[in-house]
């Protein structure tokens, strides 16, 4: 059994994070033109991946083009 779940009122939501992931990065690498590699460092040290983490704060509800949006604000790079 993982260790590392996402769960959400007794619902596990690690694999809806993790394909959230995947595309925000994506998103990001087409934007930007980076490698997905770099664009997904660049994700895990940003705050939405944080907020992202943190189920209680419902930011994996969003979809991929809002925290795409958050990121992109927060590094400025529009």
């Amino acid at each position: 059994m993982m260790k590392n779940q996402y769960v959400y009122r007794n619902q596990d939501i690690t694999l809806d994070i993790m394909l959230k992931i995947e595309h925000v990065v994506r998103l990001i690498s087409i934007e930007t033109g980076k490698s997905f590699d770099d664009c997904l460092y660049d994700f895990y040290r940003s705050k939405a991946y944080a907020m992202l983490q943190k189920t209680s704060s419902l930011m994996w509800a969003e979809s991929a083009e809002f925290i795409t949006d958050e990121f992109f604000r927060e590094n400025k790079v529009l």
